[in-house]
């Protein structure tokens, strides 16, 4: 180990990789810059350590930022030394880890600095979905380093770390006491912040990601499953308002990870395993139980704009590393207000996109309700699904019974001597004819309805069905939502 790379940053990827893995990449540079009186500044590393170390074995890449040369900020050799780091892991196929403490651009260095920054931001593009991309922020992440930190698949953000594009103290109305628009808790709430927590959960928490997710788009993730691939999920049932529950019922050895767990908490999107297999699950919720099971929060069965954002980039990032996809539904349509009018139509297309364009296997549990749009939006068979299951208690339709009541009979109901009689009763007769999850599995948009104890092993078994799926997309360059 060079003794140039000292301190906090050293002491970050150490915490960070197996014992004694690391090796450093270009622990000798420094700064060439010379204007601004740079030619008397000591620049151990450019403040930047690179290199490569192993996590539970398998290869990553890491660089950490160094606060104490020059507070961290990004110079010309720095940018550069980063992107040695992801040409040499899209080379052979390994994560790429940043830890980021930084001061934003190295201003003596202005041109300079700012062209290696956009050369990052061009391996970023690169790597995109090819190599898993991981930022930690354990400092200051602003500006520039801000973009990147969004560009990468997964953000962790430490509680006491700021994450920023535009200065907080700039935003009109922005008062740390009300709005902290840079710390963690705001940004994980808007999505931006995949993780939060203590520098130490943060760093074990990379770990467990990293143990979930293939080095590159080409491998596998497989444990050997210790658990019985048949095991019957009892309580399943009593899940489907919180169905976070429900997937670490279903889950190897209840091992699960949510990702972005502060942001719509309406829809669930984590890793989970499968009969060793890491697969990706995504869920609408309706409950949220705290940890002595008392219900903390509460939202309809609808699709909202944050939620379906969260859930597209969600599938996107398990189709683009071949990691398969199921969804537990429940959804009878989408959140009605002036604000989300504005943005749901957009969001729930791209969500769509993201499930129809996904070519990995791709199993759909509905779990409570699944109607309109919504429903097809949610992963339906007819927007591709390669299989869809039902609880017998699930209702599949066009619309909830009433609505479609009066609609079809708003004349007769008109007319009716006893208007909530004559509802009730076509409401009913709706609903078994066209609702219920048996009249769906009759006309094929239902393969099979399941008892809740049962679904995980209908799941094993399907994506063990599905294995070898290989299903090419029209020859195009590439879709446009």
């Amino acid at each position: 180990m060079n003794n140039l790379a000292q301190g906090q940053a050293l002491a970050r990827i150490s915490a960070l990789v197996d014992e004694n893995s690391f090796v450093e990449i270009g622990g000798m540079i420094t700064a060439r810059a010379t204007d601004f009186n740079m030619q008397s500044k000591d620049t151990p590393g450019d403040g930047v350590v690179t290199g490569y170390g192993l996590i539970n074995g398998d290869l990553v890449y890491v660089y950490s930022q160094d606060v104490s040369v020059l507070g961290g900020t990004i110079g010309e050799m720095h940018a550069k030394k980063i992107s040695k780091i992801y040409e040499l892991a899209m080379k052979v196929g390994a994560p790429v880890i940043a830890l980021v403490d930084c001061g934003g651009f190295r201003l003596q260095e202005a041109m300079d600095s700012l062209n290696a920054f956009g050369e990052v931001y061009m391996n970023q593009a690169k790597a995109s979905g090819v190599i898993p991309q991981i930022t930690a922020v354990f400092g200051t992440c602003g500006g520039g380093m801000g973009i990147a930190a969004a560009m990468s698949d997964f953000t962790f953000v430490a509680d006491d770390a700021k994450i920023f594009i535009n200065t907080p103290n700039t935003l009109d109305g922005n008062i740390d006491t009300k709005c902290d628009t840079a710390s963690a808790s705001y940004q994980a709430e808007t999505g931006v912040a995949d993780f939060t927590g203590s520098e130490e959960q943060v760093l074990s928490g990379i770990r467990q990601l990293v143990s979930m997710l293939p080095g590159n788009f080409q491998d596998e993730v497989f444990n050997e499953c210790t658990d019985d691939l048949n095991r019957v999920c009892t309580e399943l049932g009593n899940c489907s308002e919180d169905t976070l529950l429900a997937l670490s019922h279903i889950s190897d050895n209840n091992v699960i990870m949510e990702v972005k767990s502060q942001c719509a908490k309406e829809m669930v999107t984590a890793f989970i395993k499968l009969n060793g297999i890491t697969v990706g699950a995504v869920a609408n919720r309706t409950v949220v139980y705290d940890n002595n099971m008392n219900k903390a929060e509460e939202f309809n069965a609808v699709l909202t704009t944050a939620g379906c954002k969260k859930a597209a980039s969600f599938v996107k990032f398990c189709d683009a590393f071949g990691i398969p996809v199921i969804t537990l539904t429940n959804a009878e349509g989408f959140k009605a207000t002036v604000d989300e009018e504005a943005y749901i139509g957009k969001a729930a297309a791209e969500l769509t996109y993201a499930f129809a364009s996904a070519t990995v296997p791709k199993v759909n549990v509905i779990v409570g309700k699944a109607f309109g749009s919504a429903y097809n939006v949610m992963n339906s068979k007819a927007a591709g699904a390669d299989i869809v299951y039902a609880w017998p208690s699930a209702q599949v339709g066009a619309m909830d019974g009433e609505n479609a009541v009066r609609i079809i009979y708003a004349e007769e109901i008109e007319k009716a001597p006893d208007k909530e009689a004559f509802i009730n009763d076509k409401k009913s007769e709706y609903e078994s004819l066209t609702e219920s999850a048996l009249s769906a599995a009759k006309r094929g948009y239902v393969d099979d309805i399941i008892e809740p104890e049962s679904t995980r092993k209908y799941l094993i078994g399907s994506l063990e069905m599905l294995y070898t799926k290989n299903e090419k997309c029209p020859d195009k360059k590439h879709g446009t939502l």
